[in-house]
């Protein structure tokens, strides 16, 4: 199934001007070629989604795929976090373990890893090539399920201006308008050039976004 994405997802990039090539993987046959053969066919970005996929992120099947992943420096956003529904392979101890076998990997924490929000954020400043996105966080439909600590906002604050916060939305899939999000952000009052490097400047220099075929919101 996988490769069937992967096959869409390229195709659907290289012909849209300003798309990231993205691709994925599941522990299963074939992995490691499909995911090979997606980053020889351009792939610059992985998503795995640890919840909806129901399985284990340190199951040997995929050990070899993330050796590759953080061998050739490709950032990997992973939803690792419990919410909004737990699995027994969700929460920060399966990526841990993940990191442990494989501390060069370029992950980047969905939702800023609700609702396990502290633990993930330490795990951001213990890896170094590990970041966080913000979707949904700080929104009033994520606040109400699972409230961010606002006793860590400095450490976020930290982080952001360290080039590990970025921007993340999940548009369209949205129960709220898409502005709320970046209202959201501005309300924490964190600060203009946090808000600069979050919303684009972070992002922009993990995926090397100086690239004249990519859209550049200066230009």
């Amino acid at each position: 199934m996988a490769a069937d994405l992967n096959a869409w997802t390229l195709d659907f990039a290289a012909r849209t001007p300003g798309c990231i090539p993205t691709a994925t993987f599941y522990p299963e046959p074939g992995v490691n070629r499909y995911t090979r053969a997606a980053i020889e066919s351009g792939a610059r970005l992985f998503k795995v989604h640890i919840q909806v996929g129901a399985f284990n992120p340190a199951h040997a099947r995929i050990d070899a795929v993330w050796g590759l992943l953080a061998d050739a420096g490709i950032p990997v956003v992973v939803h690792a976090g419990s919410g909004p529904v737990a699995n027994v392979h969700t929460g920060p101890e399966p990526f841990a373990h993940v990191l442990r076998r494989h501390p060069n990997l370029t992950a980047i924490i969905a939702h800023l890893g609700a609702p396990e929000y502290v633990e993930f954020l330490e795990m951001a400043e213990k890896y170094e090539r590990v970041s966080l996105d913000t979707t949904m966080a700080f929104t009033r439909f994520f606040e109400q399920m699972a409230p961010f600590p606002r006793a860590y906002l400095p450490r976020l604050r930290d982080l952001g201006l360290a080039g590990k916060v970025l921007l993340g939305s999940d548009f369209p899939n949205l129960p709220y308008p898409y502005a709320e999000q970046l209202a959201a952000l501005v309300a924490l009052d964190l600060g203009d050039h946090w808000l600069r490097a979050v919303c684009w400047h972070n992002a922009a220099a993990l995926l090397n976004l100086k690239d004249p075929h990519l859209w550049d919101p200066r230009s």
